[in-house]
């Protein structure tokens, strides 16, 4: 049986950081704020955004969730933004996605204050990740997959890093996490995706595989070496008559069949999931401790 990756251990121990930090703020006078941004009455969406709440209530932040109408246009949805970029006592702001599609969700990126992006989508933190400057934010589930690496001790240095997938979200912004020159980084990162010539012997000599391609059990175990680290981005709904659901959650690795091969995997769920949520709560502590001491 391979090394199971348990992302919600690993977050745990991630709040346990934490509390400790946001107490040394706290005595500072000074209480970190998240205030995260629903517009239209997505179900997934709303899950998540109560889940986000729910960590900053037990880790004792301050909590903001606006929960605006379908309806809400670019302008208005604009001048909340502005709102809480001018609020004292908000330190990270998360406008959530999808959204509808009267909204510009990039314009809406760009509007916000870059000091206040835990999400780390602002072109400003882009750039800081590619020129490696530790000030910025990064996206949190790339930070969240770096994490799950150092955390299982997993050598980064110098290992050849294959992603699937080339998205904003995770591909490109994981892709210059694990190239930065820094002992969290180093390795040879190859990014692949779905006009890639030679796909599998390009997975096959990975030392570890990052799955974040969106297609449910994509990867099989053709696409992977033996003792290779797999690390499954993706969450996937698959219909299961069984489930009380009616549905289950994959991720993008066929777990079953790779897990043989694999000397350590993420599960779905329980993998990378719980990580992303624990980064956003570290960058928006990351963000209180920058407006207090300002680099």
């Amino acid at each position: 049986m391979p090394n199971l990756i348990d992302g919600r251990a690993i977050a745990q121990r991630v709040y346990a950081d934490l509390r400790r930090g946001i107490a040394e703020l706290k005595s500072k006078g000074l209480m970190p704020g998240l205030a995260v941004i629903l517009v239209g009455d997505n179900p997934a969406s709303r899950a998540y955004v109560r889940s986000k709440d729910k960590m900053c209530r037990d880790l004792g932040l301050h909590s903001v969730k606006l929960e605006l109408p379908g309806s809400t246009t670019q302008t208005e949805l604009l001048a909340r933004v502005e709102e809480l970029n001018r609020d004292p006592s908000i330190h990270g702001i998360l406008v959530q996605s999808p959204q509808p599609k009267q909204i510009d969700e990039a314009g809406i990126v760009r509007s916000l204050d870059p000091r206040k992006d835990v999400d780390g989508f602002h072109p400003a933190n882009v750039a800081k990740l590619v020129i490696d400057d530790p000030s910025g934010f990064v996206s949190c589930t790339p930070l969240g997959v770096q994490r799950l690496l150092i955390e299982s001790k997993i050598d980064i240095a110098g290992a050849h890093v294959v992603i699937l997938g080339r998205s904003m979200i995770v591909g490109k912004p994981l892709a210059l996490l694990l190239m930065q020159k820094n002992k969290n980084g180093n390795a040879t990162v190859t990014v692949v995706h779905s006009r890639s010539r030679d796909l599998e012997k390009i997975t096959q000599s990975a030392d570890i595989l990052i799955a974040a391609i969106g297609q449910p059990n994509f990867v099989k175990a053709d696409h992977v070496r033996d003792g290779a680290v797999v690390i499954d981005v993706g969450i996937n709904r698959v219909e299961d008559a069984v489930s009380e659901h009616g549905y289950r959650l994959v991720g993008d690795v066929a777990f079953d069949e790779v897990s043989r091969k694999a000397n350590a995997i993420t599960p779905v769920p329980g993998g990378v999931g719980p990580m992303t949520i624990a980064m956003l709560m570290s960058n928006t502590v990351k963000a209180a401790r920058q407006w207090l001491s300002p680099t």
